[in-house]
């Protein structure tokens, strides 16, 4: 295991500064680049702006809730500092320090844009929600179907080897299916829904046969794979798994990179642009500031690849200005930027189940139910396109329903020891079109701490998505009318974008250079050594979670890009 400190690196020469390859963020895509080059002999040199986290050694994982301040609450100061972060519920006080200083790295809404961001080694791979769906051709042809964007430049056949190849490593817990537009994957064992969400999953069906119930897929481990125990239904994903039993860069793919030998890990680098040479035609590395001494440092490798999340990657590429380029690295089509999609959400409905109160739930399981999409299939047509899937859990209620209950004394006591009723709720997670205006441009006015240029967001969820909100709302609460559940409570309130934190579409795939900036293989059109993988690469954005598809777009980009390497075509 390889680590760069930064004191050490004053005078070393271009060539002790040079690598095979340079990944640019340690994300869920960022760990999957380095792991696979790495294990194809290249050496790598894996720049993160954040600092390190190593895995198992999470700061509050095995903490008890008496040992926060605060009551575990976040301070005035934390706010302060996250007043961005603020906006999502998974910042909180027993993870603060995995996130951005948002004081430090400001950035300008046009329209308000919910930018939730890591700034550790592992990234988002330590908060993300696990949930992992092959997409299917419904996804891929979408765009070309209905003219919105510009067509995939590959289909479910040239991914689903890597899809499997991703689980297997993985480890994606599931029930299959069998549903063409939902493939199903290499699953471990499924968690098991409870009584009351099989109440559900049979009057649901019979009434909805087109709408299937299945348990979540999840990266949370239900049968050990190397080097990583099983889930232990804590609850506590968001702090960091000790035992590795959820997917995270820390847990998995680093420890695979490290194992060869061939990784470098430099943490606290923040990169600044891409280093292009117009005679080369190529990139040739990166410029990086130290966020600690706020030292400049050029990195040089043979191919690039930038995996520092959607809008990161969009920055840098919008920063990197040449004479070749004078409007953003890679950017001869004027897409770098546009074309930002987010999944919405917050629409959904709740209601309570009457009886089963001799029955309960073992454990605090890190998924729910998932229904996938049903809407304009099959013939049948909507008012909006595309479409989206419901999420959704049930549960009994605790000891805090007491906390108005005027109760006091020996009631109180005895009260609180017994759960309360069951309820369910489910909300939607919708597609969101790409909409050319819906973009990011360098801000060259606003500075952020580290004296770097800045990006400017100008997003917004259009009429589309506002129409498949309210058929989010409606068609969880008749389907839970049709399962018997009682106090039935639709609702709307709209997430903004950024908040699902599935931002995307930056950086577009697509089989014209005129309308894309990126290949089939996620290879730039325009700077052939350079490829990109994380969410700025996706062409649409489908309703499922989009990490899976990550990862295996990244495998499959890291086996075609050193193939071209030892062609000599890069």
């Amino acid at each position: 295991m390889e680590k760069i400190a930064s004191m050490n690196l004053n005078g070393k020469s271009r060539e002790q500064n040079t690598y095979d390859a340079i990944v640019v963020g340690s994300g869920i895509s960022g760990g999957w680049a380095a792991k696979e080059l790495c294990e194809k002999g290249l050496k790598v040199l894996m720049l993160e702006r954040g600092k390190n986290v190593e895995h198992p050694s999470y700061p509050t994982t095995s903490k008890d809730p008496w040992e926060f301040d605060h009551g575990g609450r976040l301070t005035r100061e934390d706010r302060e500092k996250g007043y961005i972060q603020c906006r999502h519920y998974s910042y909180r006080a027993d993870n603060k320090h995995f996130y951005i200083n948002d004081l430090e790295n400001p950035y300008t809404e046009v329209k308000r844009f919910d930018w939730i961001r890591g700034d550790v080694v592992g990234g988002r791979s330590l908060l993300w929600g696990r949930h992992c769906y092959r997409w299917s051709d419904l996804d891929f042809t979408a765009n070309l179907s209905d003219g919105h964007g510009v067509d995939w430049p590959i289909r479910y056949k040239d991914l689903a080897p890597w899809y499997d190849y991703v689980e297997t490593f993985i480890g994606v817990s599931g029930q299959a299916e069998g549903l063409a537009h939902l493939p199903d994957g290499n699953f471990q064992p499924p968690m098991e829904m409870t009584c009351v969400e099989k109440k559900f999953k049979e009057g649901s069906e019979k009434k909805f046969p087109d709408r299937r119930i299945t348990i979540g897929r999840v990266a949370n481990l239900t049968a050990p794979v190397k080097g990583r125990g099983v889930c232990q239904y804590r609850n506590q994903c968001h702090r960091g798994c000790l035992y590795g039993a959820y997917f995270s860069t820390n847990a998995s793919t680093m420890p695979a990179a490290f194992a060869t030998g061939n990784l470098t890990l430099r943490p606290h680098s923040l990169v600044n642009r891409v280093l292009y040479d117009e005679q080369k035609k190529k990139a040739v590395g990166v410029e990086v500031i130290d966020t600690e001494t706020k030292e400049v440092i050029e990195y040089y490798s043979r191919i690039l690849f930038l995996n520092a999340s959607t809008l990161g990657t969009t920055f840098i590429l919008l920063n990197s200005i040449s004479n070749r380029f004078e409007n953003g690295l890679g950017n001869d089509s004027d897409q770098v930027g546009r074309n930002l999609m987010d999944h919405h959400k917050h629409s959904g409905a709740e209601a309570l189940m009457e009886g089963y109160e001799d029955q309960y739930y073992f454990g605090r399981r890190p998924n729910g139910l998932y229904v996938p999409r049903f809407q304009n299939m099959n013939g049948k047509t909507e008012n909006y396109f595309r479409g989206f899937g419901l999420m959704g859990s049930s549960w009994r209620s605790g000891w805090m329903s007491h906390f108005a209950s005027g109760d006091i004394g020996e009631t109180l006591k005895q009260n609180v020891q017994k759960p309360g009723p069951w309820g369910i709720s489910f909300s939607g997670y919708g597609e969101c079109l790409p909409y050319q205006d819906n973009r990011v441009t360098l801000n060259t006015e606003k500075k952020d701490a580290f004296g770097r240029n800045t990006i400017t967001i100008d997003c917004e969820f259009k009429e589309n998505e506002m129409a498949m909100q309210q058929h989010m709302s409606q068609a969880s609460a008749e389907m839970l009318e049709a399962a018997g559940f009682k106090d039935i409570k639709p609702y709307i309130n709209t997430s903004f974008p950024g908040n699902a934190n599935h931002e995307m579409g930056t950086a577009r795939m697509g089989r014209d250079a005129k309308t894309s900036v990126l290949n089939g293989f996620n290879q730039m059109h325009s700077v052939k050594n350079v490829f990109i993988t994380d969410g700025s690469c996706m062409t649409s954005s489908s309703c499922v979670n989009p990490s899976l598809t990550y990862m295996a777009l990244t495998a499959r980009a890291c086996d075609y890009a050193v193939k071209e390497m030892n062609r000599l075509n890069i």
